[in-house]
């Protein structure tokens, strides 16, 4: 702790300790108006400084200021008061205001001393109260707001924890501010009132000092009564600058700007408004009996004005063209300019000349439309939305060749014949069809590419026939299917987020970012997708994660309460109603194998089993998948809870498409039967 006393709280200490020294010591006249003038510049200076400052912190002591000046103000009036009652004359400063000022008149003095109170509490004091009071309650009312967006801004990355700091603390000072602000006003309306009253006071103690001397009233008041109106010149004019820079101060809000350009750019800025206030003068000039010269020659300096404005705004106009286009020609010019070239789109479908015919909407293709249907129909089934498929044809692929890419790189391909379509046997047709033999690329089934004329043989015998535009919209949703859990970004994320915050506002702000972060959340929806869940109830899924955030942010363990909740949506998706669904088990020793060999680490959990017991174990899943697939059933394997992440990573560089599910995800009316179990 510093306990040194520093060179300025020593001169703030002394400006305090003297205000305290005029309530009680009798000062000269001298050392009265060295205060006097000392406060005056105070004043001037508090206003311009709240005038030229950009934003209200560069004055975050401004409550303290008023209170300090308020305090000298007041003792200064309090000696001066002493002084003119015991002496019955004043300084210099006091004087001059009292006969410069109101003229050496008692009246006029008392008039303007009366009009410069009424501005001054009725006007100033009355307008700056009120807005200081609003700002300071919408200022309270908007910190949660303003919190929560420098969280997201933190979670999304777009800011660092450094900047976060500095915008919560910026946040803290200016609500600490205005509400500092709404009571320090007080102190500038009871300063106002106090100098009223002080006046009054001296004013009669002032007749009744004379007439103790032997004055009458009349030459009392008249002595009197122009030094009580210059003293209270004298200390309610810093008290009016004061006061209206605590306006300007409370009206310039949160906003960083130069104040007096700002003024004369909103206020002069305008050349229409400009014209027509030169006309309307030069109208009244020549029309009226008003003063034409006078009248005239203003409208003609605001008509001037306004033309050289114009003139300014054309000029700056081309400025900005010209700053535009060289900066455009200095981007083309700099190797910086292949920035745009690096972005990569999230998934692009690309094709030789030969398919363009199917893109080309003139030559009457639908794979542009086709294209928005995945979009929609991937949408409704896993709940996400997809990223923008990019299509563009490629000269160096075969004329009937197409690609998919995701994220730049290539992920699959296949080729079509135009004018053909694609035959394909179900399992039950005996007759054959003569056709050029292929493979179908979202499943990699054998086929025929037939023409025209055999589609309607093919399909009485009981083929498939799929034309070449579903060809490539089957394997793209597939291609979708299998990567979307990849194309999951954090902003697709915050957008859910932020759909679901319009319903369940509550929900969210107990979760994010208090228990998981946007990051954390983004790995559980991506495990859901990874394994074909949708995530469109993400009013469950948030629930959820609220219940057992608490407990654990391990988002794989998070992610297996989800699915347990979603029970629901899994058994509707993988077994059928009022039907006996065949699936296969895993022995409880396989299980307990697995457990055992499960290691936790701070990165997360990963299995140590023994090679050879893995491969006894995925030849013991072989065999039983081929067991489901000789029934035509899909291949589904139930496990308990504990260990069904476990064994869906240990089998799913082996097999892609098994569907591992706990008994906690299977609805309680569901019937199974069991056609195997996997052992070792």
């Amino acid at each position: 702790m510093n306990v040194r006393l520093q060179k300025w709280d020593a001169v703030v200490g002394i400006y305090i300790l003297v205000a305290f020294i005029m309530f009680i010591v009798p000062l000269p006249a001298f050392l009265l108006d060295v205060f006097m003038a000392f406060n005056m510049a105070v004043a001037f200076t508090i206003m311009f400084a709240c005038m030229f400052a950009k934003e209200v912190l560069d004055m975050s002591f401004f409550p303290s200021m008023l209170l300090f000046t308020t305090i000298f103000r007041i003792a200064m009036n309090v000696s001066s008061t002493r002084y003119i009652l015991t002496t019955g004359t004043s300084g210099n400063v006091v004087k001059t205001f009292g006969n410069f000022v109101g003229g050496g008149n008692l009246i006029v003095g008392g008039i303007i001393f009366v009009i410069l109170i009424l501005v001054q509490f009725l006007v100033i004091n009355k307008g700056t109260e009120r807005v200081a009071e609003v700002t300071a309650r919408f200022t309270l009312d908007a910190m949660p707001g303003k919190q929560m967006a420098i969280d997201a801004d933190l979670n999304t990355g777009a800011i660092d924890d450094a900047e976060a700091k500095r915008r919560r603390d910026k946040i803290q000072q200016e609500s600490s501010f205005f509400g500092s602000m709404d009571g320090a006003v007080k102190y500038v309306k009871g300063d106002a009132v106090a100098g009223l009253l002080l006046t009054a006071i001296n004013l009669i103690g002032g007749i009744a000092m004379g007439m103790t001397r032997g004055e009458d009233i009349s030459g009392a008041l008249a002595t009197y009564g122009i030094l009580t109106i210059g003293d209270g010149l004298v200390s309610q004019i810093p008290s009016l600058l004061i006061s209206l820079a605590t306006g300007i101060l409370v009206t310039k809000g949160g906003k960083e700007a130069e104040f007096g350009p700002t003024i004369i750019k909103q206020l002069f800025g305008i050349p229409k408004a400009l014209y027509l206030v030169g006309g309307t003068l030069s109208f009244l000039g020549i029309v009226t009996s008003l003063n034409t010269i006078l009248f005239l020659g203003m409208g003609l300096i605001f008509v001037v004005a306004g033309r050289l404005t114009a003139q300014n705004l054309e000029t700056a106009n081309i400025e900005s063209q010209v700053d535009s286009e060289e900066v455009a020609a200095e981007e083309i010019r700099q190797p910086e300019n292949v920035n745009s070239l690096l972005q990569v789109d999230p998934i692009e479908l690309e094709f030789g000349y030969g398919i363009i015919p199917l893109a080309d909407v003139n030559q009457g293709g639908d794979l542009l439309d086709r294209v928005v249907m995945i979009r929609r129909q991937i949408a409704l089934e896993l709940g996400t939305v997809v990223p923008i498929i990019r299509l563009r044809d490629n000269i160096q692929l075969n004329p009937n060749q197409y690609i998919i890419k995701i994220k730049g790189i290539q992920v699959s391909e296949g080729e079509i014949l135009f004018d053909h379509y694609m035959a394909m046997n179900p399992g039950y047709v005996e007759e054959e069809i003569t056709g050029i033999p292929t493979f179908e690329p979202s499943f990699h089934l054998p086929a025929i590419w037939i023409t025209e004329g055999q589609r309607e043989r093919a399909e009485s015998l009981g083929y498939t026939v799929v034309d070449p535009p579903s060809i490539i919209a089957t394997h793209l949703t597939e291609i979708i299917r299998q990567y979307i859990s990849e194309l999951l970004t954090r902003q697709d994320v915050q957008s859910l987020v932020n759909n679901l915050k319009e319903t369940n506002p509550a929900l969210i702000e107990e979760l994010i970012p208090k228990q998981l972060g946007l990051g954390e959340i983004q790995k559980v929806l991506q495990n859901l997708l990874k394994e074909g869940i949708s995530i469109r109830d993400l009013l469950t899924i948030f629930e959820t994660l609220a219940d057992y955030a608490p407990t654990t942010r391990d988002t794989d363990i998070l992610t297996e309460y989800v699915r347990q909740s979603l029970k629901r949506a899994i058994s509707g998706k993988y077994f059928p109603a009022h039907e006996t669904t065949q699936v296969v088990t895993l022995d409880p020793k396989v299980e307990q194998e697995i457990m055992n060999s499960v290691k936790q680490t701070e990165q997360g959990a990963y299995l140590t089993l023994d090679p050879e017991k893995s491969r006894q174990i995925m030849d013991s899943v072989g065999k039983e998948i081929q067991k489901l697939e000789n029934l035509g059933k899909s291949p589904i394997i139930i496990t308990s809870p504990i260990v069904r992440m476990y064994f869906k990573r240990l089998t799913e560089e082996y097999y892609k498409d098994l569907i591992v599910i706990s008994y906690n995800e299977i609805e309680s009316n569901i019937e199974l039967q069991s056609v195997g179990m996997v052992t070792a």
